[in-house]
């Protein structure tokens, strides 16, 4: 079994917290790591009859950073998430209304708490 990296592991606590975030807000998880080789979608969800794509950001803060989790969000990511959005749709045959969100997580190590921030229909 591979060991997680540090990375991976910020990953998925980011992804939990999201999780819990969404669950609060009355979002519905569908699926989680939706995962093809040209991409992988974090948490898809529904709400009020719309399908939910979200991406994940998460980053461990130590002070005052300057660096923001949502500045990963490429041009690169942005088309890799296209086409796996694509791929979901087909594969589970779905003709409904979606859109792309995004949540960032920040951990803040030394007071263990998280900052949860959304941001909603982001245009591919």
């Amino acid at each position: 079994m591979l060991k997680k990296t540090e990375k991976r592991k910020i990953g998925d606590l980011g992804e939990n917290i999201a999780c819990s975030f969404l669950e609060k807000r009355s979002f519905e998880i569908i699926e989680r790591n939706y995962s093809r080789k040209w991409g992988e979608i974090d948490i898809i969800a529904r709400k009020s009859g719309v399908i939910r794509f979200i991406e994940v950001k998460s980053m461990v803060t130590r002070g005052t950073e300057t660096y923001r989790p949502e500045d990963n969000m490429h041009l690169w990511k942005l088309k890799r998430l296209a086409r796996a959005i694509q791929t979901y749709l087909l594969d589970r045959k779905l003709d409904c209304d979606w859109q792309l969100d995004l949540i960032t997580v920040r951990l803040d190590e030394i007071n263990r708490k998280a900052r949860v921030e959304m941001m909603e229909n982001i245009v591919i």
